[in-house]
């Protein structure tokens, strides 16, 4: 016999106090999961199939998604980290069943001559999300602590001003009533090295190596001490830095859904099953095949 919702509420109750996301929803806890020894992680191939969790986290992140709809949340999560640490793929895993209406990527470019003499979040500000919307930063306004501040395209004036205000930004946005969560992506360099390689070799993947990844190679310790120091900066009790262990790219993909479910408690408000009406199957009469352009059929 299957458990009840009581059931599966006890057992929530029980497991809170070494999980704090299991209040998010009783199914991220289902079986196998529910039957774990509290604390311990699940191992991919033995105590849990990557494929089928994640489609089952992704489930749950529909439901997440239409919870935000429907209270009118601001949901802000911002994906940092060393080019080739896996941010674009786990981005892609949690947008892939969402809704992009509500769900929005945010992947700027450099910015314009226009936009380098505004203020310089102001184009950042012009992304966040209205209520009931996500807005999925890959890279975000920590621009100017990483590859501008190493490379050299902010001036030390700009760099200091950025460490002072950047942390009133982030509060200013946490008491609008926005929820901010942002995640840093942390990878060895022997497996950003083995990542770029990977990438040299495949032609799907060569666009991702851009002329500044290249140069980040040689400076692998001037990246980790602007990321030390924006750290000390910017990792604030109202928007603290949730660092992932990104060497495994699937662990990485199914710890960052699972702890963003968390973020915010949520209720499950999948509608009752739809029941579709008769197709109409009058009389039609189409016209010619011959009045018609087909795309050519190379396969069949």
């Amino acid at each position: 016999m299957g458990k009840t919702a009581e059931d599966t509420k006890t057992v929530l109750k029980n497991d809170a106090k070494n999980d704090v996301y299991a209040l998010s929803t009783a199914v991220l806890d289902a079986p196998p999961v529910m039957n774990r020894t509290p604390g311990k992680p699940l191992r991919l191939g033995s105590d849990c199939d990557y494929e089928k969790e994640l489609r089952r986290l992704q489930v749950e992140l529909v439901k997440f998604q239409e919870w935000v709809r429907h209270k009118g949340l601001q949901i802000v999560v911002l994906f940092e980290g060393r080019d080739g640490a896996g941010k674009g793929g786990t981005i892609k895993r949690i947008t892939e069943p969402l809704n992009p209406r509500i769900c929005r990527v945010v992947a700027l470019p450099s910015p314009t001559e226009r936009e380098k003499t505004q203020w310089y979040f102001q184009r950042y500000a012009a992304h966040l999300p209205a209520a009931g919307e996500i807005a999925l930063f890959d890279r975000s306004w920590y621009n100017r602590a990483g590859v501008e501040r190493v490379m050299g395209f902010c001036t030390e004036p700009e760099y200091a001003e950025f460490l002072r205000s950047c942390p009133e930004f982030e509060r200013m946005l946490v008491r609008s009533g926005t929820v901010l969560v942002k995640y840093w992506f942390s990878v060895s360099d022997e497996e950003q090295e083995r990542r770029f390689q990977d990438r040299l070799k495949d032609p799907t993947k060569r666009w991702k190596l851009s002329p500044m990844d290249l140069e980040s190679r040689s400076r692998w310790v001037e990246y980790s001490r602007a990321k030390d120091e924006m750290f000390a900066h910017t990792d604030i009790k109202q928007a603290p830095w949730h660092v992932v262990n990104a060497d495994d790219k699937k662990c990485a993909r199914l710890n960052v859904i699972r702890h963003l479910l968390g973020v915010v408690p949520y209720e499950d408000l999948t509608p009752p099953p739809i029941k579709l009406p008769p197709l109409d199957r009058r009389k039609y009469a189409r016209p010619p095949l011959s009045d018609q352009t087909f795309v050519p059929e190379h396969y069949k």
